[in-house]
C-alpha cells in the first residue's frame, strides 16, 4: 500500500509542478487552485508512504516519478524539445526508481 500511495503522490508532484508554471506568479486562480490541491495531496501521500518506507528511498522515488512525468508532459505538449538524449536520461531515472523498488 505504501508503494501505491508513493507512486500516486509522485504523479501529483507532476501536477503541482506543471500547475505552478501556469499560475504566472499565483495571479491566475484556476492553476493556483490546482497547484495547492496537488501540492497538499502530494505531500500527504509522501508523508504517508514514509510511514513504511525509508525516507531516502521514498523521497528519491517521489522526486523521480514527478520529474519524469513533468518533463514527459512538457515534451508531449511541445513546451520542451524531444531529443534522444533527453528520452535516454529520463529512462535512466525510471530505471533508477525501479531499482530502488526492487532492492527494497
Amino acid at each position: 500500500m505504501y508503494w501505491l500511495v508513493l507512486i500516486l503522490s509522485g504523479g501529483l508532484e507532476a501536477v503541482w509542478a506543471t500547475a505552478l508554471d501556469r499560475t504566472e506568479g499565483f495571479t491566475r486562480l484556476a492553476p493556483t487552485l490546482v497547484f495547492g490541491v496537488g501540492l497538499a495531496g502530494s505531500m500527504a501521500g509522501l508523508a504517508y508512504a514514509m510511514r513504511g518506507l525509508p525516507v531516502g528511498t521514498a523521497y528519491a522515488v517521489w522526486v523521480g516519478i514527478g520529474a519524469v512525468l513533468t518533463a514527459g508532459y512538457a515534451m508531449w505538449t511541445g513546451q520542451e524539445p524531444v531529443t534522444a538524449v533527453r528520452v535516454l536520461l529520463l529512462a535512466g531515472i525510471v530505471g533508477c526508481v525501479l531499482g530502488l523498488k526492487l532492492t527494497h
